[in-house]
């Protein structure tokens, strides 16, 4: 009886030592669980802070330029004045002067490329060009797609006629041809909801021109009545060129000129912002515009 007990004690006594045992390692497993979840944690940061820093390496859009020794420039080489031909058949304007100082303070060659202006967003995407730089407008839809530069240039949407033609308002061109280029901000900006209005009131609406030239020939041909073209371009057209036109007093919108850049190559944008803003300030950028404008008509900041 008495070994009986003694046995009844010794089992006893191993059940609690085997229970305080597993309730032990049950401890250790959470410590192990939080331990793993907080190595999780530190991954997760470290892995967000490596992506982070990823990004900020991966934009090698300036080195890319710089090692090319050139940027190219994609432009509608009928767009006087910012860039189009002159007698001799050399591409020259004002973007093309301040295209050429901004690439002297970049250390790089200016290559200037023609481009169809409906294909332009392509041909930069496909790194045909490196910038789209040609009286470029700023829209909602280009800053969605595109890196821009700061605004170096004002211009309105303008209505251009014939002079005597008896047009003097958008009133006037209810039931009238309008021309305007395919692909442009002036095409943009007419198909809006703002501007519906005006355009259910026309006869016609012709947008297969590929330039402003054009559109302009058929002004003056009497196949369109109007033109709706950038101010800068209709300016420089009267007062140049001597085209008998006027602009009248209604507008579409006012809007900027800026340069396009592929999506995310902000190092090549800082870059060119930061050099217009030095030719701007030792008057380089002053110098250019009284050479195509009489005045410096610049809104660099």
């Amino acid at each position: 009886m008495k070994k009986a007990v003694i046995g009844l004690i010794m089992l006893t006594l191993l059940m609690f030592a085997l229970t305080a045992c597993d309730s032990k390692d049950g401890g250790n497993d959470v410590s192990k669980q939080e331990a793993t979840g907080n190595d999780n944690k530190d991954t997760a940061n470290k892995e967000e802070a490596d992506q982070s820093e990823d990004n900020n390496q991966t934009d090698t859009s300036l080195e890319y330029v710089k090692n090319k020794g050139k940027l190219i420039l994609g432009l509608d080489d009928s767009f006087p004045p910012m860039g189009f031909r002159d007698d001799a058949g050399n591409i020259v304007g004002f973007d093309i002067d301040l295209a050429e100082a901004v690439c002297k303070k970049l250390g790089v060659e200016l290559v200037v490329e023609p481009i169809k202006w409906i294909a332009k967003e392509h041909e930069l995407n496909t790194k045909s060009i490196d910038c789209i730089w040609n009286g470029f407008s700023v829209t909602p839809d280009r800053v969605e797609q595109l890196s821009m530069s700061i605004p170096y240039m004002e211009n309105k949407l303008a209505i251009v006629v014939k002079n005597g033609s008896g047009i003097e308002s958008k009133e006037d061109l209810a039931g009238k041809r309008l021309a305007v280029q395919g692909g442009s901000s002036a095409e943009e900006a007419l198909n809006t909801e703002e501007n519906k209005e005006f355009r259910e009131s026309l006869g016609e609406i012709n947008s297969s021109f590929k330039d402003y030239v054009t559109a302009v020939m058929d002004l003056e041909t009497g196949n369109s009545d109007a033109v709706l073209m950038d101010s800068v371009v209709a300016t420089y057209m009267i007062h140049e060129v001597g085209k008998d036109f006027v602009i009248l007093d209604d507008y579409l919108l006012a809007e900027e000129y800026a340069i396009g850049f592929r999506k995310g190559e902000e190092a090549l944008v800082n870059a060119v912002n930061e050099a217009l803003r030095e030719l701007k300030a030792d008057q380089t950028v002053a110098e250019i515009s009284e050479k195509w404008f009489g005045s410096d008509i610049t809104i660099i900041e």
